[in-house]
């Protein structure tokens, strides 16, 4: 895995300008600290840091390749998970190769099939293409957005890279922000709408798009998209079908030439992704090394509710044991939890889920001790039903996105002047344009239609947060996190599975369920989905108070010209009970909302940023 920058000026030489390309490589050496490389052209900069996974002499970028005259250079962040199927259609082709690299395969697939390649790859990236015969440059986004991509456009100059700093380390682009800004972060943050970077003139690449630049302009296009289809398989092949696509996908996520571990909280979705590759690693006398994360003292603290109802240190352990892994649990120590907060802000370059994001920058940190790819299991939940806004019908049914509706809450939270701000109408707008976008089949029946609006909202919002949560905590720590149910083929399966099989025996995740009956063991199958965990532990919440209280004793504290104050001290007063609704998803309540806030200062502060 990797980080990627670009500067692009087909009007100017910008060949001498290599300082500037460099500065903004240097931005992502925490993405790449192995190795970097440059390609200097009188109108296309490329830089590239990259984290060794695969051939460590083959897969040096940026690579340059020639056919008939001409070279094709590519800068790429990512791993291809069906690279020797194109490999082998590429030899019947007439190519051949000099690397057993997945960087390798990717540039000679666009030589072959130039931009329909996108349509030839199974993997996770973000990547750029320079064709010197056609005079462009192709980006392109992974289907589901597991690897970010963004871009900004100065007069004649196209600026890109795989992190916002990136892009603020050009002299071209400035840390500033304005009311739309504003409105964006309180009314969905810390998600952020399709195709917008927050900061002023910073766009993102939305996921399954490519982009084309070229002398005459820009062209953006969806290349994939979720289509509707109707399933017309019985249970049995439905449940048979499920199990050899999510296999297939752990498996082929298993390739690497370096240290490989996977994510163990003894939740379902884990538990299936270790079960298999601990299989596999039989296979071969290996033995899988498992990690899950628990907070200091958390046992005398836990609160069940309707969203957490268990603790996942019992159930890790017991799920270790059953499928014989070597499991470490790395306990957070509470005092760094709060001081993380500024360096996962840094690691996002937004204020991020708080803690959610702190306690998984110092989980990566300690599994990148002794690996360097691990495999978790994200976005389980958003196909296949784990939500409680797919099962209750008081959540289900909402006017609004399910897990951010409490926008009149939120404004509260402002100074008066930004309380003018269209926060609600903002919420609507956004909610109301992504359901003009889902496809549908004629005739579907109510709660068939409103089940395929909430499975594609919870796919294009909801779960590209926790991805972009886990690619940037995960490679601020210099390790490559894969997401086996990020596969797009299982994406597409999960779409157009029937409610009765998603939901068999009325259970979240019921098929899902049913298909890992011979893989794990009964209890581990039908234990209540429980999310990603947090810390309930009073010393975190006196600790976030007393950053807020800091906060509220600096003059200076930008923050301080964008909230109420009053409203700021009656949180630490009330040790965050005064919000009483979850910020965004389930588990932003309390501190956590606190801790936002305080990360939101971080981020005006260190990034120097300027309010229009």
């Amino acid at each position: 895995m990797c980080g990627i920058a670009g500067w692009i000026d087909f009007k100017n030489n910008i060949a001498s300008k290599t300082g500037t390309i460099e500065t903004m490589t240097d931005t992502l050496r925490l993405r790449g600290p192995d190795s970097f490389g440059y390609f200097i052209h009188p109108h296309v900069l490329f830089g590239h840091r990259r984290l060794v996974v695969v051939d460590p002499a083959g897969g040096k970028q940026p690579m340059t390749k020639t056919q008939g005259g001409f070279k094709y250079t590519l800068i790429y962040n990512g791993e291809l998970y069906n690279t020797e199927d194109i490999r082998k259609e590429l030899i019947l082709e007439g190519f051949s190769f000099d690397s057993y690299s997945d960087t390798e395969v990717l540039l000679t697939a666009y030589m072959c099939w130039g931009i329909d390649c996108v349509h030839k790859l199974n993997g996770i990236f973000a990547f750029a293409v320079y064709d010197e015969k056609e005079n462009r440059i192709l980006l392109v986004r992974d289907p589901l957005g597991v690897k970010p991509l963004f871009y900004s456009i100065k007069d004649s100059s196209f600026i890109f890279g795989s992190e916002i700093k990136t892009l603020l380390a050009h002299p071209y682009v400035d840390p500033v922000i304005d009311k739309n800004s504003i409105t964006e972060i309180f009314a969905l943050g810390p998600a952020v709408k399709p195709g917008s970077g927050v900061f002023k003139d910073i766009y993102e690449i939305p996921p399954a798009h490519l982009m084309v630049v070229t002398p005459g302009g820009m062209v953006s296009k969806e290349y994939w998209k979720l289509t509707p289809e109707e399933n017309k398989e019985s249970l049995e092949e439905a449940e048979e079908h499920l199990r050899f696509l999510l296999v297939d996908a752990i498996e082929r996520q298993l390739v690497g030439d370096v240290p490989l571990c996977t994510f163990l909280s003894g939740g379902l979705d884990s538990s299936a992704i270790s079960a298999v590759a601990a299989d596999c690693y039989k296979k071969k006398n290996k033995v899988l090394t498992t990690y899950s994360l628990d907070f200091e003292d958390n046992d005398k603290f836990f609160q069940s509710s309707v969203f957490q109802p268990t603790s996942d240190k019992y159930w890790a352990l017991q799920m270790s044991k059953f499928i014989g892994s070597d499991h470490r649990t790395y306990v957070v120590n509470h005092e760094e939890l709060a001081s993380a907060l500024k360096d996962a802000v840094i690691a996002r370059d937004l204020p991020g889920m708080a803690d959610i994001d702190s306690s998984l920058l110092l989980f990566s940190r300690e599994i990148r001790k002794d690996f360097i790819i691990a495999l978790s299991g994200e976005c389980a939940d958003e196909l296949f039903g784990g939500y409680p806004w797919y099962t209750k019908p008081e959540l289900m049914n909402l006017p609004t996105f399910p897990w951010s509706n409490f926008a009149a809450s939120r404004k509260a939270i402002l100074s008066p002047e930004f309380q003018k701000l269209p926060i609600e109408e903002a919420v609507n707008e956004n909610y109301l344009s992504s359901l003009k976008e889902v496809p549908h089949l004629e005739g579907e029946a109510p709660e068939t239609y409103r089940m395929r609006e909430l499975f594609y909202l919870n796919l294009k919002w909801f779960m590209v947060n926790l991805l972009n949560r886990k690619d940037r905590m995960s490679m601020a720590s210099s390790i490559e996190v894969r997401v086996p149910f990020a596969d797009y083929r299982l994406v597409e399966y999960a779409f157009n599975l029937p409610n009765e099989y998603k939901f068999y025996k009325g259970r979240e995740k019921g098929l899902l369920r049913k298909c890992l009956q011979d893989i794990l063991p009964e209890d581990i199958i039908y234990r209540k989905k429980s999310p990603y965990p947090k810390t309930h532990n009073p010393v975190y919440t006196d600790l976030v108070c007393q950053m807020m209280q800091d906060i509220l004793d600096d003059p200076c504290a930008p923050l301080l010209n964008i909230i109420d104050k009053a409203f700021a001290k009656e949180l630490i007063e009330t040790k965050g009970t005064a919000y009483k609704k979850p910020w965004f998803g389930q588990l932003m309540t309390g501190p956590q909302l606190i801790a936002y806030l305080v990360q939101f200062n971080i981020w005006l502060k260190e990034y120097k940023i300027k309010l229009l």
